[in-house]
C-alpha cells in the first residue's frame, strides 16, 4: 500500500507558495495623493494668509479714514430713528383705527367666513386684548380667535359665519360641544365664546348655560361691533379679573 499523503497544517497553507501576496499600491498613486494633500494644505493657507492681510488692511485705511466711521454712524442712526419713527407713526393709527372700529351687519354678512373671523380678532384688538389672533383653519380644534384681555382672561372664540344670516342653518349643540371639549383643556381658556351672525338653537343656548359657555347671537354681535361696549360687559358670568389693572 501507498503511503496516504500528510494534510497541510494551517501554518503550512498560510505559507504556500502558491497564495497571493496582497497588492500594494504603487509608488507613483502614493505620491500623487500625497502631492493632493499637500496642495489643499498650501491653499488652505495661502487664503487664510490672503484673509488676515485684507482684514488688516481694511482696519488699517478706517483707521487713516476714521471720519467715514463716524458718518457711516451718523446715516445709521438717522436711519433707524426714521424707522423707529414710522412703527410708532403706525402703531398710533393702529390704534386711532381700532377705537374707531364699527360694523354694521350687512358688512359682516356680506364677509367670507375668514375674513369674519379677522373681523372678529379686529373687535377683540378694539376692547384692548393687544395679543389678539387669528388661529383658525384646519385643525383648529374649536379655537378661531384667541385673545387675553386687559384683566388677564384668557379668551377663546370659535366663530361661526352664515352668509344668508338668521336665514341660514342654526348654530346648535354639537358646534357647542366641540367648543366645550377644547376651549379649556387644550386651550386653557377662562372664557369660551362661540360667535354667530345667525341664530342659535334652544337646546345650544341651555347647554351653553350647563357648561360656562357663552354665546355671541346676532343682537349681542350688533351691539359689539356697534362698538358701544367690550365684549365683558355685554356677557353674563364672565369670570373675574385674573389679576388687577386700572380698569378694575
Amino acid at each position: 500500500m501507498s503511503p496516504r499523503p500528510r494534510r497541510r497544517t494551517p501554518a503550512a497553507r498560510r505559507t504556500s507558495p502558491t497564495r497571493r501576496p496582497p497588492r500594494r499600491r504603487p509608488p507613483a498613486i502614493r505620491a500623487q495623493r500625497r502631492r493632493r494633500r499637500d496642495d489643499r494644505l498650501i491653499l488652505f493657507l495661502a487664503g487664510g494668509a490672503l484673509a488676515a492681510a485684507t482684514v488688516v488692511a481694511v482696519v488699517n485705511w478706517l483707521l487713516t479714514n476714521w471720519w467715514i466711521l463716524i458718518a457711516v454712524g451718523v446715516l445709521a442712526a438717522l436711519a433707524g430713528g426714521g424707522l423707529l419713527h414710522k412703527q410708532q407713526q403706525r402703531a398710533r393709527w393702529e390704534a386711532v383705527r381700532a377705537q374707531g372700529l364699527r360694523y354694521g351687519m350687512p358688512q359682516l354678512d356680506a364677509l367670507h367666513h375668514t375674513r369674519f373671523e379677522e373681523a372678529v380678532r379686529d373687535l377683540m384688538r378694539r376692547d384692548g386684548c393687544q395679543d389678539a389672533q387669528r388661529v383658525g383653519g384646519r385643525g383648529d380644534l374649536g379655537a378661531d380667535v384667541k385673545a387675553t384681555d386687559p384683566y388677564g382672561r384668557r379668551w377663546v372664540v370659535q366663530c361661526k359665519h352664515r352668509r344668508d344670516g338668521l336665514a341660514g342653518s342654526a348654530v346648535g349643540t354639537p358646534d357647542l360641544q366641540v367648543l366645550n371639549g377644547t376651549a379649556r383643556q387644550v386651550h386653557g381658556a377662562d372664557v369660551a365664546v362661540i360667535v354667530t351672525n345667525g341664530r342659535v338653537t334652544a337646546p345650544a343656548v341651555a347647554f351653553a348655560r350647563q357648561q360656562r359657555l357663552h354665546i355671541v347671537d346676532r343682537h349681542t354681535l350688533a351691539l359689539w361691533a356697534a362698538g358701544s361696549r367690550p365684549l365683558w360687559e355685554l356677557l353674563r358670568a364672565v369670570p373675574p379679573p385674573r389679576r388687577p389693572t386700572p380698569l378694575s
